[in-house]
């Protein structure tokens, strides 16, 4: 699959940038720092934001800046620093309004399920990145990957992100790269996310961000496509998934080991 320039199976390739929308400057700022990296490195990149974040644990937590001003924040990103963007879709109804900024669109783990979810962002024809859910097998994403084919859109991307092992923790299967890999499709290791301690953080989760290079590296060593992981300048201060963010100044490290990685076992 041709993903805008990009050829999963031939090059490593990076989605990622806040965890969520916090301002439009926090968003540029973001975007062009992580664009700079990515472009020394000649790793195609992708920005990734939520406008929401709909699936807090807690009433109270940070959200986003909700769908309008959000989608408005991307569009802008998009247009000043030349990046592709992806975001997220929660609901059928925000499929439209989405679809019109976002160059691919993102089903959350917690969604994945969800037939028409599925099926009418794959209608839209943009490539839709599908996260595992924490609740399944990667056998299982065969079934979630033909409700987006069924629709005539082949732009499929899977997405692993580790899956839940007792209360509050996450483990990383890494034969699941190469299982979902053969169903046809690209795969991405969100090393961010699979460190997450959910629920650990007094109503919030928690993480263990010194983990994140250890689960990109194996999970690039095992076949991945590319990575998909969030960053901030600040992470100790991001309104949201903290801990389970890299701080951007260790990004092009990370990125730099990882396309060795990516190098050598292919």
């Amino acid at each position: 699959m041709n993903l805008y320039g990009i050829k999963p199976g031939k090059e490593l390739f990076f989605i990622g940038g806040p965890c969520v929308i916090e301002s439009l400057d926090s968003s540029l700022i973001h975007a062009d720092k992580i664009r700079k990296i990515c472009d020394k490195l000649d790793i195609p990149f992708i920005f990734k934001s939520s406008f929401d974040k709909a699936n807090r644990l807690s009433q109270g937590s940070f959200r986003g800046t909700g769908m309008d001003d959000g989608l408005a924040i991307l569009e802008t990103v998009k247009k000043k620093i030349g990046v592709k963007i992806l975001t997220d879709v929660h609901c059928v109804n925000e499929i439209n309004s989405v679809s019109s900024v976002a160059d691919i669109l993102q089903i959350p783990a917690f969604l994945c399920r969800q037939t028409d979810l599925v099926a009418k962002s794959a209608q839209t024809g943009l490539p839709i990145n599908i996260k595992k859910g924490q609740f399944l097998s990667p056998w299982d994403m065969q079934y979630i990957a033909d409700k987006a084919k069924s629709t005539g859109n082949d732009k499929i991307i899977l997405t692993e992100r580790g899956t839940t092992f007792g209360y509050g923790f996450l483990v990383n299967d890494m034969r699941a790269i190469p299982i979902m890999k053969g169903f046809g499709y690209p795969v991405l290791i969100d090393a961010g996310h699979s460190v997450q301690l959910p629920g650990k953080a007094s109503g919030k989760s928690g993480g263990m961000r010194d983990m994140i290079p250890v689960i990109a590296k194996s999970g690039i060593a095992a076949g991945a496509d590319g990575l998909f992981l969030e960053t901030h300048i600040s992470p100790d201060s991001a309104p949201s998934d903290g801990p389970n963010m890299i701080p951007l100044e260790l990004l092009s490290k990370l990125l730099a080991d990882l396309k060795k990685i990516y190098e050598v076992c292919n």
